[in-house]
């Protein structure tokens, strides 16, 4: 009752109201995520019905960079500049954020928004922000080690997970690498462009009176948490195609079918997508790849113990980790017979190219891509009721969600048990 501003809003503008009632019984997550940014009962009045960036998103994300690096502009010229553009930044990602989910759930619109439209928009969101944060933090960097403000720097950003396929949720954090181009004869470089990083996590994961943007994780960088925060190029290449005694394991080659360049330098982005066609069109030993994929499913189940009797959407046997191994290993196995695996399109749209190939029958294919389909409607759903865990009760498993399941278990022993 404090915040008179608010309750005038609602009063003078009663059909808010019914808007936010649909909101509060429609999802916890979005419930406390107004309470957090009240300022977003304005949005509930104005700009959702409009709000339409799959028409046409190239149109829609360069105005939106355009509109941002406007305030950005204004933000930098006066008093405490970084604190005022990082305030900025977060206020934009709260409100696409909240116009996505408004569209989702049909409030403002005539159709409910489709969960892949929804991800779309939010890796498409995570992808501007990042590229805006990289622009705006350079300078400062370049001020520091005395070089060229004006000069973009050689520096890329790596999308892996959820960000790097486009399936990121309202809460995902994002799951990134940075790599740079430098010459070996520049000793600089590395010290250079990990202060660049540190920076650019800074800006994107402290806590302003805006709150903050993402919750950052760079474990998938060569090494993980051991290895540099930044790698070279030449070094990531070297690193991926195991060329020396220091070399990725096979579960980074797992990783890497879903990653993606997402923001900076696009040369190194172009570099980085041959060296992943490279990696995962390598000749493969079918019978060793087949068990260090068990082997590593078998260590994401311990790393996940389920003892509640509930179904696990995503980690229990017959779940999304298992089709998403699948996936992987018919990329990492097939790809260099069959070059149209590597494209990173996602789950389903692989399993489909996959039978095409003549790799698994069509009929499992599509019923392991609507499985897919499924549990991330259900992930989604009760993500947004609130929970940490994606669980279903065996009463509340429908029809549809039992047939899921026994047919991705179908398909993983055909494509990982039988010889």
């Amino acid at each position: 009752s404090r915040r008179s501003s608010y309750l005038a809003l609602l009063s003078e503008y009663p059909h808010i109201l019914s808007r936010l009632i649909a909101l509060i019984s429609a999802s916890k997550w979005g419930t406390d995520y107004l309470i957090k940014h009240p300022h977003l009962l304005d949005d509930l009045l104005t700009g959702q019905g409009q709000y339409t960036p799959e028409d046409h998103p190239a149109v829609y994300w360069a105005k939106l960079k355009a509109d941002i690096n406007i305030l950005l502009d204004d933000a930098m010229d006066n008093g405490d500049q970084a604190e005022q553009a990082m305030d900025i930044l977060r206020q934009v990602h709260h409100t696409e954020t909240f116009l996505t989910l408004l569209a989702e759930l049909g409030i403002g619109r005539n159709e409910p928004l489709p969960i892949e439209k929804v991800s779309d928009r939010l890796s498409a969101l995570a992808d501007l922000i990042l590229g805006l944060t990289l622009e705006r933090v350079w300078p400062m960097v370049a001020k520091k080690f005395q070089l060229n403000e004006v000069t973009p720097p050689a520096f890329a950003v790596i999308a892996y997970g959820k960000l790097g396929g486009k399936e990121l949720g309202y809460a995902s954090d994002l799951d990134i690498v940075f790599l740079y181009d430098a010459p070996e004869s520049d000793q600089n470089a590395g010290e250079i462009y990990a202060f660049y990083a540190r920076r650019l996590i800074a800006w994107l994961t402290a806590s302003t009176s805006a709150g903050i943007l993402f919750e950052i994780d760079t474990r998938l960088r060569p090494n993980g948490a051991a290895g540099l925060l930044v790698t070279s190029i030449d070094s990531f290449r070297r690193y991926q195609l195991r060329e020396g005694d220091n070399s990725a394991w096979l579960w980074e080659h797992q990783a890497l079918t879903r990653a993606r360049f997402c923001a900076g330098d696009i040369a190194i982005g172009e570099k980085f997508e041959k060296i992943r066609s490279e990696v995962l069109a390598q000749e493969r030993n079918e019978a060793l790849l087949k068990q260090e994929i068990l082997d590593m499913r078998q260590k994401v189940s311990e790393g996940h113990p389920n003892d509640s009797g509930l179904f696990d959407i995503k980690h229990d046997s017959g779940g999304m980790v298992d089709i998403e191994f699948i996936v992987q290993y018919l990329v990492l196995r097939f790809s260099v017979g069959h070059p149209i695996l590597l494209g990173n399109l996602g789950n389903i749209a692989l399993l489909s190219l996959a039978s095409e190939e003549g790799l698994i029958p069509s009929e499992q294919a599509l019923q392991a891509a609507n499985a897919y389909r499924l549990y991330r409607e259900y992930q989604h759903r009760i993500r947004l009721d609130g929970a940490d865990k994606t669980r279903v009760s065996q009463d509340e498993m429908d029809a549809a969600l039992v047939e899921s399941r026994d047919c991705v278990k179908k398909l993983w022993e055909k494509v990982l048990l039988t010889q």
